[in-house]
């Protein structure tokens, strides 16, 4: 293992009272989108991982027009000839029956999705953010937050570094601290913000094997989700299968699951789980356990801005942190970017006033955020539940899924891609739908 390195292209301040003027915790989606936009800014961004990269992350690796988007307006390159694998749309299965929709054509989203392993994602995004002039402390885990004694401002972070095998205590102070470390959190919860039980919260296990269909044109999602541990009494569970074929001979398979059912009190065995639906999948995907290239994996997906508050004194919750995952379809990095987008902005307005208007600044980022997600994530849960019951699931087998015109309503429903300036009839009416729904805060 290499030793820690810190690189980036702006060079340190040197201000005596601190050793950045922003510390983003964490090198995924949302602290590397963060930490990009705050060294475009001029500010100085010490940006700390605790893995070194490349690193594997469990996901779907599925990125809708909106993941794209943020992309695009980072500035990364998301052509084929850069390496991407794009997509045209969604492949909606349920009952038997098959769907498949193109992305819509929109003003605000291109339309086109792409998939792309995490570990090369990832790495991108740290590299992108590098080069704007962040500088990335790699092999560094961050702990928990330093806070003032006097007045319990978060003032920076504490933890340790790694050089081969030894490891050795570090701590950094910053007047804002981004924590970006995913569903862990562990910079909030040592200042005590904890994740709300009337949230929701899932849980996906993905495995990745080899396909003849590694080149579907379609992201593939099975809307029925059927745990049959007790053969007598199978659950549909509210949560969804899916398989992207990456483009390379592989596929990535997985599941998720909303925690709303019995799977919330850990009754519910989800390798096992993901084994007897991939057994279930027609044959011509080619999934077995001889055709997996290894090992299932799992990770909590913390969903509905489902840790508050996600500003305190000294400090920004961001991505996944602040539990930024989509509760209708489980897409976290689109949102992770998003929020990490909300927060640069705020910050960059702060750091660059002092006193009550820097406060106000930093303050703005929660109602912020509230604004841009809140109502669609309170409708989005409830029409989760609602796929997650098999009355409503009958219904929809029989009078949804064989009719396209209602598909691509609810495509634009769960990937969240209605454009009510510019789309038509159904835009207006999910948008309307959106607005009535009451804000989460």
């Amino acid at each position: 293992m290499r030793a820690p390195t810190t690189t980036g292209a702006a060079a340190h301040r040197g201000r005596p009272d601190a050793d950045a003027d922003v510390i983003v915790v964490g090198a995924g989606p949302a602290g590397s989108t963060a930490a990009t936009h705050l060294a475009r800014a001029g500010l100085d961004v010490l940006l700390l991982e605790k893995a070194t990269f490349p690193r594997e992350k469990v996901c779907g690796d599925g990125l809708t027009p909106r993941g794209m988007k943020q992309l695009i307006d980072l500035g990364v390159d998301c052509s084929r000839a850069a390496g991407w694998v794009h997509n045209r749309g969604l492949r909606v299965v349920g009952g038997g029956v098959g769907v498949e929709l193109d992305w819509p054509t929109s003003a605000v989203f291109p339309d086109f999705g792409a998939v792309r392993p995490r570990a090369d994602l990832d790495d991108l995004l740290a590299r992108t953010a590098q080069r704007a002039g962040a500088r990335l402390r790699e092999n560094t885990t961050v702990t928990g937050a330093v806070t003032d004694e006097r007045t319990g401002r978060v003032v920076g972070v504490a933890g340790h570094e790694r050089a081969g095998t030894d490891r050795r205590p570090v701590s950094f102070r910053a007047p804002l601290t981004l924590s970006c470390d995913g569903v862990s959190a562990r910079v909030a919860q040592s200042v005590g913000i904890t994740r709300r039980d009337d949230r929701p919260m899932g849980v996906a296990v993905r495995r990745y094997f080899t396909s003849p269909r590694s080149d579907d044109a379609y992201l593939e999602t099975h809307l029925e989700l059927w745990d049959r541990a007790d053969p007598a009494h199978p659950a549909l569970l509210p949560g969804y299968g899916w398989v992207f074929g990456m483009g390379d001979g592989t596929a990535n398979v997985g599941l998720g699951v909303l925690s709303t059912t019995r799977a919330a009190g850990g009754r519910t065995d989800y390798r096992g789980l993901l084994a007897s639906w991939v057994a279930g999948l027609p044959g011509e995907w080619g999934l077995s356990e001889q055709t997996a290239t290894g090992p299932a994996a799992g990770a909590g997906l913390p969903m509905g801005l489902n840790r508050t508050p996600q500003y305190r004194p000294g400090m920004l919750l961001v991505g996944d942190a602040a539990g930024t995952v989509n509760p209708l379809n489980g897409e976290g990095i689109a949102y992770a970017m998003e929020s990490a987008v909300l927060a640069a902005g705020c910050a960059i307005q702060g750091m660059a006033r002092e006193g009550a208007s820097r406060e106000a600044a930093l303050a703005s980022y929660p109602v912020r955020l509230a604004e841009a997600l809140g109502r669609y994530y309170r409708l989005g849960t409830a029409v989760a539940r609602l796929v997650g019951n098999p009355s409503v699931m009958r219904v929809a087998r029989r009078h949804g899924l064989p009719r396209r015109t209602v598909m691509a309503v609810l495509l634009k429903l769960m990937a969240n891609l209605y454009d009510p300036s510019e789309g038509g009839l159904s835009d207006r009416v999910l948008a309307t739908m959106t607005r009535l729904s009451p804000s989460l805060n």
